[in-house]
């Protein structure tokens, strides 16, 4: 793999060059760059990489701006200090992002995505990032909420838009999406990260295994002990129960 790093300062960039060495010693490292104007004139030049580290802050401005000057076909690992409160519109198309100071672990998980994402299909996948979006979110704090997934075929990739899943369940540690047609998508994240990702004004942590969006809601009903029980659409084989603790919760969900 031909790697490209893009990062205003030395004793980041030894550090990642360093973690990537060790982590994959066959790959190469080809670049290194410390400024948007410089990353463009290389990318305008030479073969595209397969992949590039980049950092958000750049010494001439934020990196986003490469992308406006120049294709980028390579996959791209976002590196930044930024905290992830504000980076959670951001869950990329790219690939992933890495918060600083960078973490060898999660490297490794980075790394091993992109591999998956190289090994399961021959073609990149296409990018559905906004990057002025993201931009936007970070310089005015403003949190914002997932909108779609990149689901993972057997040959090809494609976009799995929020607004179309009814819910989302976890099984054996597996979660999948289903959508309002009853299609059903495995998706790369725990129930709990999905939970900080969703807006809460759409979606809501039905139970320990669970979240349904308010759409998805056709009824429910008294149940003994306080409980609730959902009746959805799609229907379910089994109803969702609702705590006593969270019913009153549940309820002034649906009626704000």
């Amino acid at each position: 793999m031909r790697v490209i790093i893009v990062e205003d300062e030395l004793h980041n960039y030894r550090l990642l060059r360093g973690m990537v060495e060790k982590l994959r010693p066959d790959w190469q490292i080809v670049e290194w760059f410390e400024s948007v104007k410089s990353t463009v004139a290389w990318l305008e030049s030479n073969p595209a990489p397969d992949l590039i580290f980049m950092d958000i802050q750049l010494t001439d401005g934020i990196s986003f701006s490469v992308f406006d000057q120049v294709n980028v076909t390579s996959m791209v690992i976002f590196t930044t200090a930024y905290d992830e409160y504000a980076l959670r519109a951001f869950q990329v198309n790219s690939i992933d992002y890495l918060l600083k100071p960078i973490k060898q672990d999660k490297l490794q998980l980075s790394i091993e995505k992109f591999e998956h994402m190289v090994s399961a299909s021959n073609e990149k996948p296409e990018s559905a990032t906004d990057y002025k979006e993201l931009l936007q979110a970070i310089t005015s704090g403003e949190k914002k909420y997932r909108k779609r997934f990149l689901i993972s075929g057997a040959t090809s990739y494609f976009k799995l838009d929020v607004e179309d899943v009814a819910w989302f369940y976890t099984e054996n540690r597996v979660t999948t999406a289903v959508t309002f047609q009853g299609k059903e998508h495995v998706i790369d994240l725990t129930i709990e990260k999905l939970e900080e990702q969703l807006d809460p004004d759409l979606f809501f942590r039905t139970n320990r295994s669970s979240i349904v969006h308010i759409n998805a809601i056709r009824k429910f009903e008294n149940h003994f002990g306080g409980k609730l029980i959902l009746r959805l659409i799609p229907p379910l084989d089994e109803p969702i129960t609702i705590s006593r603790l969270k019913a009153t919760e549940f309820k002034e969900w649906v009626g704000k």
